[in-house]
């Protein structure tokens, strides 16, 4: 059901967050408060959300379907419910495209988009707590795809560079062993979802967006010798899973902004293309990735013949519904350059990273969801 091998010209997949409806966002920030909450109802709110959103993922034609990380607050903080280790906040780095522009930045807070939450350090070893959410999260979305006859489903877990990225290492001796701890704790989450049957996503920002956040005082050559050591860990808690049952996801920050400051695709992309995920989702829609097209067919030799391109072919930051025809030559561009058996129709990010904030309309992302449909329909038709 869930092979990234077999199948037609062009699936149409996602990176995963979806909108979460305001019963959805109340449960999880009532819990994220330490309040008291009804661990049933919330098991049902959740429950609810998925089966809605994988019922809109399959009218809208999407393949390959996600539970649209519903339980979760964020990408990347939502492991302090599931591992030992992390506890308190940290201090939020600014990117550094946002302090080129003050003034837009400013404009950008006041209008709510930055979204405010608890970062957690790390604080502690790293184990595993309670996996219970993630296998609810998984019977949820697998329910649901029966329910609505998904074709096939994914689900997102945070990489080990990503965790790193986000909650500072204040209990290991090293990067490295916090690394490492990271790789050997998050293998168990891991597994649980590639032994459901699932396509396991790992989420990997840190690879683009770390470079002007995290890690923007850091000269080049040690950036990349950073992110090295991401992609080693990565690898290193995928040693027992299949290539062909992972894909990852790289992007340069899901925020609408100038990104002038984001790291060019050709820096990273012979580092990126070291991680063992078979597949790898990427921007080239927004106006500062759309031309990376041509770093793709100018680096094609560093691109493994086993890789599958999922080039985002929906801008996630706007609500702009993408002509299907645009759609259609996005995925073209790149079929030309790998094959057309090697390309899937993704998006740029997801359209709900943030638990109750997202730039784009709930109902206008399953509108561009219909529209990459009817586009990889049209490109399609060009190689049959």
């Amino acid at each position: 059901m869930n092979s990234m091998n077999s199948r037609r010209h062009f699936p149409t997949t996602h990176v995963g967050s979806l909108p979460r409806s305001q019963a959805v966002v109340e449960q999880i920030f009532a819990r994220e408060r330490g309040q008291a909450v009804d661990e049933a109802v919330f098991a049902e709110t959740m429950r609810l959300a998925v089966d809605e959103a994988v019922r809109r993922q399959v009218e809208a034609g999407i393949d390959i379907v996600s539970d649209g990380e519903m339980s979760k607050i964020s990408y990347a903080t939502y492991i302090k419910d599931r591992y030992t280790g992390f506890d308190g906040d940290s201090e939020r780095r600014t990117p550094a495209d946002l302090l080129d522009y003050p003034g837009f930045m400013k404009r950008l807070a006041a209008g709510g988009g930055t979204p405010t939450y608890r970062r957690p350090c790390c604080v502690g070893p790293i184990q595993v707590k309670s996996l219970l959410p993630l296998e609810q999260d998984i019977a949820h979305v697998k329910a649901a795809a029966q329910a609505h006859g998904a074709k096939s489903i994914f689900m997102n877990a945070a990489s080990p560079g990503v965790v790193a990225l986000f909650q500072p290492n204040r209990h290991y001796k090293s990067e490295d062993d916090y690394l490492q701890a990271l790789a050997h704790a998050l293998r168990h989450e891991y597994h649980a979802i590639v032994d459901a049957g699932l396509i396991l996503q790992l989420d990997s920002p840190d690879l683009g967006l770390g470079r002007h956040m995290m890690y923007k005082d850091l000269e080049e050559s040690d950036y990349l010798s950073r992110i090295e050591r991401h992609v080693e860990a990565l690898n290193e808690a995928l040693v027992a899973i299949p290539a062909d049952r992972v894909r990852m996801h790289v992007c340069w920050g899901n925020y609408e902004g100038p990104h002038h400051k984001d790291v060019p695709l050709a820096t990273i992309l012979p580092i990126v293309m070291k991680a063992k995920p078979q597949a790898l989702l990427f921007e080239t829609s927004n106006p500062r990735h759309a031309h990376e097209w041509e770093t793709i067919s100018q680096m094609r030799q560093h691109i493994p013949q086993d890789k599958i391109l999922i080039p985002g072919v929906l801008d996630s930051t706007t609500n702009f519904v993408e002509h299907p025809r645009l759609v259609a030559q996005r995925l073209q561009r790149f079929a030309d350059i790998v094959g057309p058996e090697r390309v899937m129709a993704g998006t740029d990010c997801g359209f709900g990273t943030f638990a109750g904030f997202g730039a784009v309309d709930a109902d206008i992302v399953y509108a561009k969801f219909a529209a990459m449909t009817e586009g990889a329909r049209i490109a399609s038709e060009q190689y049959t």
